[in-house]
């Protein structure tokens, strides 16, 4: 099935916000959202899925094929320095480590309608945009990219145990942020 300019420009504005909140570049999102229309017009649509998903795919693989393409230039840094310390979660846990009751998040029972709704994913996007570039970077290839923790490591040249702490930080960090500024509990700061 071929697809028309107007159909694509209808999806425009979200693409280049997704591959915005992944790149964290607006020329660099701007070419991958170029491309992936591009690739668009030369394909064939199936209609196996909506074109919006559709669409989101072929974007991820232009991510995901930009980030590949950069992690082999020299240049990009491999010192994490920027990374929070893990001392800064520790108010979140009792001495046992275990979450300290008070500190828990009260209401993200909410989750599958906030997950529905637009303001959500705004107060995501702030969180996500709130870390530092290079975590942010590995969240995004392993939480939404889907790619392994083995893959990354080898991507960016980072050990899996540097990943992994990575990875919790950003977690950590996002649910400090999502906790203040979207479920409404003043436990942390983000």
């Amino acid at each position: 099935m071929a697809i028309d300019h107007a159909q694509l420009a209808t999806h425009r504005t979200y693409l280049l916000r997704y591959a915005l909140l992944q790149l964290r570049d607006e020329s660099q999102a701007e070419d991958v959202v170029q491309e992936t229309l591009l690739a668009a017009l030369q394909a064939n649509f199936s209609g196996q899925s909506s074109i919006k998903t559709w669409l989101t795919g072929i974007l991820k693989h232009k991510i995901i094929d930009l980030i590949r393409k950069k992690s082999r230039e020299p240049g990009l840094p491999d010192d994490f320095s920027d990374v929070a310390d893990a001392g800064d979660f520790d108010p979140l846990f009792d001495q046992t480590g275990h979450w300290d009751q008070e500190t828990m998040p009260h209401t993200w029972d909410q989750t599958a309608q906030s997950i529905e709704n637009r303001q959500f994913w705004a107060v995501y996007e702030a969180c996500a945009k709130q870390m530092p570039k290079r975590v942010a970077l590995v969240f995004s290839l392993r939480e939404v990219m889907g790619l392994e923790i083995d893959e990354i490591c080898k991507r960016l040249e980072i050990s899996a145990t540097n990943c992994s702490v990575i990875l919790y930080r950003a977690r950590m960090s996002l649910r400090l942020c999502l906790d203040k500024n979207w479920f409404g509990n003043a436990t942390g700061s983000a």
